[in-house]
């Protein structure tokens, strides 16, 4: 569309805010990890009009971050121009300074956001990472579940099945119960073989003692490659002292509860990861995910998608320090069940389609109608 990019600027003209709350598929409706355990996700669903197009973004949290959309943003967003997200980006986070940038401030930010990059790429006739300054035209994944309350064949299908789909990487829940992952380990091993990337994740469960005694039994013994929150991320120290004195070829990962610059700058500042992870939908959206990206350039440090995979594999070809996208199980669902157009793994990686203006999705109103929580359609 030509014409929308030759007038200079497209008004937005409305925001739309929507919450729909998806139930798990876990054992006795529930899923768990080594800190929490959920019976649902919420996906906030925002969408922007603007020039006779509409941009659609998300994140996943708590419905108050539709309502921090609709008393904060809305009204900073309404007449801004849609082919500057980043201009329109700086105005949000300046207007919640006081309401609170991180956590649910930044979820609302980042939906937002999203929606802003998706009409204009929409506008622009092109697939949105070719609206981005982009580095690759696909998104390495790997395959993430593996909940701690799963029984150990739906474990080791989940994995084993992901494996056969030409996913090489492949990770579950640890930690909940430590006595209880030598077995889970084990089986998975067994069921995946000796050549897949084994991943592993304790959410912030374990001290600092136990993360350093169980970081050198993955490794020496199920050949696991990668430990995510083996402390909780807000213990820098602690972080790096696993990357200090755990074992070789075993990286440390942290990062998906960051949600401002600064707590980027933090994780790196100390040293504290071998691989960083970014939330799209939590860290400020696309344009937030572009000042990441700049800080692991600078750090020489490798950055990974956390989850969110039909945004995320759009968003992270324009990281230049690309690792990998974790394909949720919980989000590969969502996504599903919200939008015609999700892309499914190829190769073990994801390829945006270019033949899709935007993020190449079409909202199924009907099918997320039955799972609202906050909204209606008529807005």
């Amino acid at each position: 569309m030509a014409h929308a990019a030759d007038a200079g600027t497209v008004p937005v003209d409305a925001v739309d805010v929507h919450a729909f709350s998806v139930p798990t598929d876990g054992p006795d409706g529930v899923e768990s990890d080594g800190t929490l355990e959920w019976d649902s996700t919420t996906m906030v669903l925002v969408q922007v009009h603007g020039g006779g197009r509409t941009g659609t973004g998300y994140t996943y949290g708590d419905v108050s971050a539709a309502t921090f959309v609709e008393s904060k943003l809305g009204s900073v967003v309404r007449g801004g121009d849609a082919l500057a997200p980043p201009a329109l980006w700086h105005r949000m986070t300046a207007a919640i300074r006081n309401a609170g940038r991180s956590g649910a401030g930044a979820m609302a930010v980042s939906a937002v956001d999203i929606a802003l990059w998706d009409l204009k790429a929409r506008l622009l006739d092109v697939p949105l990472y070719r609206a981005l300054p982009a580095h690759h035209d696909e998104v390495p994944v790997y395959g993430s579940g593996g909940f701690c309350n799963y029984p150990l064949d739906r474990l080791t299908g989940q994995l084993a099945g992901w494996v056969e789909q030409g996913i090489g990487r492949v990770k579950l829940k640890t930690s909940r119960f430590p006595a209880e992952d030598p077995k889970r380990l084990t089986a998975v091993r067994d069921a995946i073989g000796a050549e897949p990337e084994l991943y592993t994740d304790a959410n912030g469960a374990l001290s600092r003692k136990q993360a350093l005694y169980w970081a050198h039994r993955f490794a020496a013994e199920w050949g696991v490659s990668w430990l995510e929150e083996p402390v909780t991320s807000d213990d820098l120290a602690g972080l790096r002292l696993l990357r200090d004195r755990g074992p070789g070829g075993l990286d440390v990962a942290a990062g998906e509860y960051a949600f401002v610059p600064r707590d980027f700058a933090d994780l790196l500042g100390a040293g504290a990861v071998d691989c960083l992870q970014a939330d799209v939908t939590r860290c400020g959206g696309i344009s937030g995910l572009l000042e990441v990206a700049g800080l692991t350039g600078v750090h020489q440090i490798d950055l990974s998608a956390h989850c969110a995979p039909a945004v995320s594999a759009h968003a992270f070809c324009a990281v230049r320090r690309l690792r990998h996208l974790e394909y949720f199980h919980d989000h590969v669902r969502c996504e599903s069940t919200a939008f015609d157009g999700t892309l499914s793994p190829r190769g073990g990686a994801l390829r945006p389609d270019s033949g899709r203006a935007g993020l190449g999705l079409e909202v199924r109103w009907a099918d997320l109608e039955p799972l609202r929580v906050h909204g209606s359609r008529a807005a």
